[in-house]
């Protein structure tokens, strides 16, 4: 079943969020928790906690989207490789075949 923050943000369909979440409510566990015991003021502890819960969030998002790009690209030059490998396999094109026919001539 699907979970919609805040009534738009689809949690189970839209890349890196449940993980940003996650994440985000364990910073500000954390942050918040770690000033509580540091200054004993329960007040500031939650707003460090809000606070570390925005920037932990947006820093994994940025960062997990960043590598969601990196990797569409990769297997996006990945499948245009493999395409021309089919395409130019056996033709005069093919870098293989230059280079197998130098190695017999070499030999």
């Amino acid at each position: 079943q699907s979970f919609k923050l805040l009534g738009f943000l689809d949690v189970k369909n839209v890349p890196c969020a449940r993980e940003s979440i996650l994440y985000g409510s364990l910073g500000s566990l954390v942050m918040g928790l770690g000033h509580f015991i540091a200054t004993s003021r329960v007040r500031r502890s939650c707003d460090v906690a809000v606070g570390g819960f925005i920037c932990t969030m947006l820093g994994y998002w940025f960062y997990c989207r960043y590598n969601l790009a990196q990797q569409r690209i990769r297997q996006r030059m990945l499948k245009e490789g493999m395409k021309n490998r089919i395409l130019f396999e056996g033709s005069y094109l093919d870098p293989e075949k230059e280079q197998t026919g130098r190695e017999r001539s070499d030999s």
